[in-house]
């Protein structure tokens, strides 16, 4: 999974209904592609290069996990749902829409279908002009300086005004700002850390991730369970007291709130799991001298997916000791988490079904589950 980049857009329109069909871009590249960081006036501009409509155009930048190339497919899918035909003809058309990858980041990108950053946009005052308004002291990753230098430098000479009316910026589909703590469990493969990360990331939550890959056990206990069970579910227990105890402690005035990719009540029933009769007895009593002192979530969130997709993600990851989990083992730790979950009265539970979606390619499913989260 990608972290997020800022992509700076341009957005022109020169017929129909030229205001409605940007502000109805905006919202598909939110539902699409990703958060709208800020939106440019929109500017009533001559057409350029061919006799035609005055345009109108605007400049957005986004905060998406897309690739370029990933981005410029979505923004012609964009273009086309809006009525743009697109022809053979080198020369400027009219068109309902237009939507260009101005900037991508620091990225330089040339290949056969898209040039980055945009090859025309120094020379074209009706980019730079709304471009200035939301990102004037952006380094043109080329040219090495400022876009509000290359607009006082452009000898485009377009007579260009900003027009009353203001693009909306679509709201996010949530926040979670009366919450402190969220963690988030589901089972092996489900996606919790990849959910966890992203909500951390757009909402500006301290993240903390589950420390399994330092953990020695694992692989040895993926290949004798009877041995290093025992060992396995002591060690995780430990290091998930701590952490959480650690995390949870300390304050941090730059975060809105904490989200976590697992609940310390996962080793209580991973240990029902594994551990004989006996020793999950004495694991039971150290569990709950533990769990009584650690900070309690304010929201409990199970990510439920089937198990069919469950193996295919853990063939995805590739990591060497989960390639022989069996669907039984699986199926079972998810019975666990159930039963786990319906005894809680006293923590606010919800359980997602994620089954047959993709949040992590399909920005839909991921506002969908935001969407669920909120109705809840």
């Amino acid at each position: 999974m990608n972290s997020p980049k800022i992509a700076y857009i341009a957005l022109g329109s020169n017929v129909g209904n030229r205001f409605e069909l940007l502000q109805d871009a905006l919202h598909k590249i939110y539902l699409e592609i990703g958060e709208i960081q800020q939106v440019s006036l929109v500017y009533e501009t001559p057409a350029w290069g061919f006799s035609g409509h005055a345009f109108l155009n605007a400049c957005v930048a986004v905060s998406t996990r897309f690739s370029a190339e990933n981005v410029l497919r979505k923004l012609l899918k964009i273009e086309t749902r809006a009525g743009r035909v697109r022809s053979d003809a080198k020369n400027y058309q009219n068109r309902s829409l237009d939507l260009d990858i101005l900037l991508f980041g620091n990225e330089t990108l040339k290949t056969e279908d898209l040039v980055v950053p945009h090859p025309e946009m120094q020379n074209r005052k009706f980019v730079l002009l709304p471009l200035v308004d939301i990102a004037a002291k952006e380094i043109h990753p080329v040219f090495k300086i400022s876009i509000e230098k290359l607009l006082k430098q452009v000898e485009d000479d377009s007579q260009i005004k900003a027009i009353p009316e203001k693009l909306e910026i679509p709201q996010k589909a949530f926040n979670f700002n009366k919450l402190n703590y969220i963690a988030v469990e589901g089972n092996i493969g489900a996606g919790k850390t990849s959910f966890s990360t992203m909500v951390s990331e757009d909402f500006n939550a301290k993240l903390i991730l589950e420390r399994f890959k330092d953990n020695p056990f694992l692989p040895k206990f993926y290949e004798n369970k009877e041995r290093y069970a025992f060992p396995l579910e002591m060690s995780f227990l430990a290091d998930r007291y701590q952490q959480l105890s650690d995390d949870l402690a300390q304050y941090d005035l730059f975060k809105d709130f904490v989200i976590s990719d697992y609940d310390v009540f996962k080793s209580l029933i991973f240990a029902k799991i594994t551990l004989h009769e006996d020793e999950y007895a004495l694991y039971h009593k150290l569990f709950h001298l533990m769990y009584k002192e650690l900070v309690k979530p304010d929201l409990y969130i199970y990510l439920y997916q089937n198990t069919e997709r469950l193996l295919e993600n853990i063939k995805a990851r590739g990591r060497d000791y989960e390639q022989n989990i069996q669907p039984d083992y699986l199926v079972e730790i998810n019975k666990s988490y159930l039963n786990f979950i319906k005894t809680q009265t006293s923590m606010r539970v919800q359980i997602i079904d994620i089954s047959g979606k993709d949040f992590v390619n399909n920005r839909a499913d991921y506002l969908a589950i935001l969407e669920e989260i909120k109705a809840h």
